[in-house]
């Protein structure tokens, strides 16, 4: 199970003008303390919050999405025999094998991995198949930057890709040596954090190639899961149609 991280508190700059306060640090802070949480606790204080409007949120997972990666994707949508899914599965193929291959992971070891391993998604609400993540600090690194800057400028995601990438550019000096005395599956040792900026790019561009409408993203660089959720509250409420 991966390891979830929160950042203890410290001293934070104002939000910029559009941005939702307490997501991008102050650079002038000192090297803030790391403490682990328990995995999921994140998620489940935004899917509380959000029941509290109305919205059910769940955990939930897909077999296009898997220990496999791309190729799995590929594999599942060709299984499928559905005509209007080859155009944005190519689409997503064809971003997503120089994302891998920027982040220096082993094609030959997608191959070899498990169909039946399945990728979790942290929300999913059913009744309009929108997938959300949540995410901490952790996945803001130069590696997830690499990855975000080969996508296009009409990419479907519903959340704000420059925005992320700033969030990258404050973070990675604290975040891209995380893990790094573990080994990754198809990344080698000390690779946890680019299988992360991978898995990352696997649901942003495979959810809408399947059908569903762009992943949500919601930063929580700080671990409070309510208060990411309240920032974003009125947009939420809008997309989800509670």
């Amino acid at each position: 199970m991966a390891t979830v991280y929160q950042l203890a508190p410290t001293r934070c700059g104002a939000a910029r003008p559009g941005r939702a306060a307490g997501n991008v640090a102050d650079r002038r802070a000192g090297t803030p303390k790391i403490r682990r949480m328990a995995p999921g606790d994140v998620q489940a204080a935004f899917a509380e919050a959000a029941a509290a409007d109305g919205i059910q949120l769940a955990s939930g997972s897909f077999d296009w999405l898997c220990e496999q990666g791309h190729v799995g994707l590929e594999r599942v949508a060709k299984a499928r025999r559905d005509p209007s899914l080859v155009a944005p599965v190519t689409a997503a193929l064809e971003l997503l094998a120089p994302i891998h291959a920027r982040l220096k992971g082993d094609v030959s070891v997608l191959y070899a991995s498990r169909e039946n391993l399945l990728l979790p998604v942290d929300l999913v609400h059913a009744p309009t198949g929108t997938l959300i993540q949540v995410d901490g600090f952790e996945h803001f690194s130069s590696f997830r930057l690499g990855a975000l800057e080969l996508y296009p400028a009409d990419v479907a995601v519903a959340f704000d890709v420059g925005e992320h990438m700033e969030l990258c550019r404050s973070w990675s000096s604290k975040t891209d040596g995380l893990e790094r005395g573990l080994a990754a599956k198809g990344f080698g040792f000390g690779g946890g954090q680019r299988q992360r900026a991978y898995h990352d790019s696997l649901r942003d561009l495979a959810t809408p190639a399947m059908g569903h409408p762009p992943l949500v993203r919601i930063a929580a660089v700080d671990g409070d899961g309510a208060a990411a959720y309240r920032r974003h509250r009125g947009w939420l409420l809008a997309l989800l149609g509670s």
